[in-house]
């Protein structure tokens, strides 16, 4: 089959979703299709990607205009992508060129699908919502309905956007996670090596993530605190990236709850020290306001470690099922709870980590997803030829 990915930029700092179709295009590249990346930034393209035996990439001109538009070379471009393809797969909402790849797909006669990627969930209706609902009454509504299907990565996620485009077609299907790397149990050694600070540790919280208002780190920190006052050793392990200044009112919160000298903080880590980093962990927490999906909680249950989140997840009933994770509201209180019930044994880690590796190994196992999405594209190219 023929595929191509359109996303505005491939630029992980944006947090998730442009790794979910790097990572989806590299695997469906590897199962045999005829895979290519159509993108304006490809800060974060795999650098072999454009060469024989890997997926190509179309680097589009950047947009230009008050609306962030394709200019009339990058619609060329995407039309001449778009016309070898089978089918057109596009991430985002919000996006004015994901509009302009969508009409190019409609006039060639490509069936496209949509990702929505958390968009429309409530949270995310929430922010701007006067602007969203326009965006949505002028054409974005239209570019959703006449997709040959919109992607969601879970059912509570569909449940929140349908309303947004009642007569589409939501189908569930969740990320794909290429698990190779974890086939074996991350060892937790080279974190350890990284950050001596861990070995001392009775207890270790890891939160790795983008550093973001919309994550609730400052309920972590009061969190950790609260426990730090009654147990000794315990450890808060901050891993990711954000802006300065934000970063910095979270030392400034971590100093003034007294607990700088128990924060680690990490900086972004990825590949084999991220997978260290997360056996090395007793529990990864992750206060978050929404998610879609969260690759991180995944990734963790792969490693061995179990999760703590919050109701506001779209994954929470997956994360449950899992036998990995524990659902909390998103408050201090709540989540000193729970850690302090992992800390202190009422809470069996060890047994949840091992459930939740074996849920996620099976339950998202590579292929088993990819043969999902394969399944999707052949249903969207048949329901509209």
């Amino acid at each position: 089959m023929r595929v191509l990915q359109y996303i505005q930029a491939v630029d992980f700092r944006g947090g998730g979703p442009p790794r979910a179709v790097v990572e989806l295009a590299s695997v469906l590249h590897r199962r045999g299709h005829d895979v290519v990346l159509a993108t304006t930034v490809d800060r974060d393209v795999p650098p072999d990607w454009g060469k024989t035996g890997a997926p190509d990439v179309v680097c589009l001109p950047r947009l230009s205009g008050p609306l962030k538009r394709l200019p009339p070379a990058g619609l060329r471009s995407a039309a001449k992508a778009i016309a070898h393809s089978d089918i057109v797969h596009l991430h985002g909402v919000w996006e004015p060129a994901n509009l302009q790849v969508a009409a190019l797909c409609r006039t060639l006669r490509k069936p496209y699908l949509v990702s929505l990627r958390g968009m429309l969930d409530d949270w995310s209706m929430a922010q701007h919502p006067l602007r969203k609902r326009v965006y949505l009454a002028l054409a974005g509504r239209r570019y959703l309905e006449r997709a040959a299907a919109i992607h969601c990565t879970a059912s509570e996620e569909l449940q929140q956007a349908r309303k947004w485009f009642p007569k589409g077609r939501g189908e569930v299907v969740p990320n794909l996670i290429d698990l190779c790397a974890y086939e074996r149990l991350p060892d937790p050694q080279q974190a350890r090596e990284r950050w001596p600070e861990l070995r001392a540790a009775r207890f270790t919280v890891l939160f790795l993530s983008r550093i973001h208002e919309k994550k609730g780190i400052e309920h972590l920190i009061r969190a950790v605190a609260a426990v730090a006052a009654r147990m000794a050793g315990i450890r808060l392990v901050i891993a990711g990236s954000g802006s300065p200044a934000y970063v910095q009112s979270l030392q400034s919160l971590a100093a003034a709850s007294g607990i700088s000298d128990k924060t680690t903080w990490a900086g972004t880590v990825d590949g084999p020290l991220k997978r260290s980093l997360y056996a090395a962990a007793d529990v990864m927490a992750l206060p978050t306001s929404q998610e879609n999906f969260g690759f991180v909680f995944f990734e963790c249950l792969a490693s061995g470690t179990p999760v703590l989140t919050t109701d506001l997840v779209d994954t929470r009933a997956e994360l449950l099922q899992s036998g990995g994770a524990t659902i909390a509201p998103q408050t201090a209180e709540a989540f000193a709870a729970e850690i302090e019930a992992f800390a202190c044994g009422r809470r069996d880690a060890a047994a949840m980590g091992a459930a939740g590796r074996e849920w996620t190994m099976r339950e998202l196992a590579t292929d088993r997803v990819a043969s999902q999405f394969e399944a999707l594209y052949r249903e969207c190219v048949r329901t509209r030829s």
